[in-house]
């Protein structure tokens, strides 16, 4: 089968970091779907781990952790699929990518995917809504409830870079799903747009100090905040934002010693780390919870409450446009999702 992959961990741009390989069709075990890969998209895991994971020629790395596809055979113990079944899932850290044209995925963390989307459209989703879902409501716990018509939670989340892919889904769910007040940071003119396409209720400039800009919107309590990125830069600031007894989620890495975790004493604050990974990697009791969530949102696609975040498709799955997927990626400039669509001839 088709796969791009690497055998050495180099920069995007050199035309080694990711390559064009075959490899043999992979067979299921028990709880796996056998799945024909048809559409990905790119996250920054992708671009960390190619850079951080040992590869080499007799053992290359296949990357790709977001997927739309058709199953092809079900292990022994899958319930609930059969071949033909169009899915959406994330995948594990710990298994090869879908940057291939088949993959095995553990059906626990596989949901149906939503008919109203296209698979390039849907490809987008699965990796950002789970770390997003997550968030909200594992780590900072906040309350499922009717969302208000108007600005008029009881509580206001913040959500540091709101255009990026986890943003860009979180927004959405927050919306939907709760009756917070919601307000995202933003520093483009289209990313500005951007976030406010998607339902958040105000924008502010990560640029400009928060504070005086959250004052200025008159807000409910700020009880919530979601750190999506350069964690280390914002972190002092989003204390002092933060409400008393209020939760703090954080997904971006750093360097130990980047934050100072005593500042959240004085305000009691809680903090919390979200990794969509960390139930399939350690197999938790409650790893089902992952296809249960995507076929929660898969409905709210159907009943046209969530959209996709895709913002580009690159085009087919190869390893030049992979590359470039990796670049943008890192750039840091990306809004939304970028997708890679079919394997070409």
């Amino acid at each position: 089968m088709k796969a791009v992959g690497y055998t050495h961990n180099l920069p995007s741009d050199d035309p080694r970091a990711l390559i064009d390989l075959e490899l043999p069709s992979p067979v299921p075990g028990a709880h796996d779907l056998q799945v024909r890969v048809q559409a990905v998209s790119v996250n920054p895991v992708d671009t960390k781990v190619r850079r951080k994971r040992p590869a080499s020629e007799v053992s290359p790395q296949v990357l790709g952790w977001d997927a739309v596809g058709t199953v092809l055979e079900v292990g022994s113990a899958v319930q609930g699929f059969r071949p033909g079944d169009r899915v959406w899932y994330a995948g594990a850290i710990d298994r090869p990518g879908s940057n291939a044209e088949q993959q095995l995925v553990d059906a626990r963390i596989v949901a149906k995917a939503p008919s109203r989307l296209s698979d390039a459209e849907a490809a987008a989703l699965p990796l950002t809504t789970i770390t997003a879902w997550e968030l909200l409501f594992d780590r900072l716990q906040v309350p499922r409830a009717a969302p208000q018509p108007q600005s008029a939670g009881p509580a206001a989340l913040l959500i540091t870079g709101g255009a990026g892919g986890v943003g860009s889904i979180l927004i959405q769910l927050a919306r939907q799903l709760t009756d917070l007040t919601i307000v995202a940071t933003a520093s483009r003119p289209s990313s500005r747009e951007w976030c406010l396409a998607l339902g958040v209720h105000h924008v502010i400039d990560h640029r400009e100090p928060f504070v005086p800009q959250l004052q200025a919107l008159a807000l409910p309590p700020l009880r919530y905040a979601a750190s999506l990125t350069h964690t280390p830069q914002h972190y002092a600031q989003l204390v002092e934002a933060l409400a008393p007894q209020g939760r703090l989620a954080l997904i971006d890495d750093f360097e130990p010693g980047d934050i100072d975790v005593m500042a959240l004493k004085g305000k009691c604050l809680s903090l919390h780390w979200e990794m969509m990974f960390a139930r399939s990697l350690h197999q938790t009791p409650d790893m089902a919870e992952q296809g249960r969530l995507l076929g929660e949102v898969a409905a709210l696609v159907e009943a046209g409450r969530v959209r996709s975040t895709l913002s580009d498709n690159l085009g087919p799955i190869n390893a030049a446009n992979l590359r470039r997927a990796h670049a943008l990626v890192e750039s840091g400039q990306v809004q939304g999702k970028l997708v890679l669509q079919g394997f070409g001839d």
